[in-house]
This record gives C-alpha cells, sequence and structure tokens, in this order.
C-alpha cells in the first residue's frame, strides 16, 4: 500500500510541479497557480470517492495510489500556506489572507459540487439505460 501511496504521490506531485512551469506565478503576485491546482484537485477527489463509493468497487490498491497518492501530491496545501507567508513577508497581508479564505472555500465548495453533479449523473444513468 505504501509503494501505491509513494508512486501516485510521486506522478501527482510532478503534474502538480508541471502546471507550475506552465503557469508560473511572479514573486508577491497572487498564486492563481496554486489556487487553481488545489480546485481542481479538490473536484477530481469529489467526484473519484463519489465513483468508487457509489458506482463502481475499485480494486484494493486504486484509492490509496489515487485518491491519497495522486491527489494529494497534485493537491499542494504545503504551497498555500508558504504562498500565504510569502504574501505577508512581502506586505500583502490583505492579498494573504483573501488567498487564504478563498482557497479553503473554494476547495470545499469544488469538492461538494464534483460530488453533487457526479451523484446527479449516476442517478439520471440509472433511471434512463441506454
Amino acid at each position: 500500500m505504501l509503494g501505491a501511496i509513494s508512486v501516485g504521490g510521486a506522478l501527482g506531485a510532478v503534474a502538480r510541479y508541471g502546471a507550475s512551469l506552465v503557469w508560473p506565478t511572479a514573486a508577491g503576485a497572487f498564486p492563481w497557480t496554486t489556487l487553481v491546482v488545489n480546485v481542481l484537485g479538490c473536484a477530481v477527489i469529489g467526484t473519484f470517492m463519489v465513483v468508487i463509493t457509489d458506482l463502481w468497487t475499485a480494486p484494493r490498491l486504486v484509492r490509496p495510489f489515487f485518491g491519497t497518492g495522486v491527489l494529494g501530491g497534485f493537491t499542494t496545501f504545503s504551497t498555500y500556506v508558504v504562498d500565504v507567508q510569502c504574501l505577508v513577508e512581502r506586505g500583502r497581508a490583505g492579498t494573504a489572507l483573501s488567498y487564504l479564505a478563498l482557497t479553503a472555500l473554494s476547495a470545499l465548495a469544488a469538492v461538494w459540487a464534483a460530488a453533487a453533479l457526479t451523484r446527479r449523473l449516476i442517478e439520471r444513468r440509472t433511471r434512463c439505460p441506454r
């Protein structure tokens, strides 16, 4: 299990790093890349958890590999905290506070919305089989 989590975490971290290369954030600027990565990762977590609990009986290592590993490595709440600290140190406490709140609220909303939408799609699929 630890191997699956480790491999997944490495893949997720590489994907996150790739996002930072494609969409770099200038020093002292609002960290949009980290925000988008975290919100996107949380949305995928919401969808993934519904799929593996309500729709599909996943093999034993899927949840640790993808949920904990890939998505845990992709979402980056440690970078989020460093971003907040850097903004404060650069005298941008208001921006840091906005980013702090926006990330937390957006991440929670993304998980909830993705899970709700996925459940709705699953219900529609089971009511109207082809």
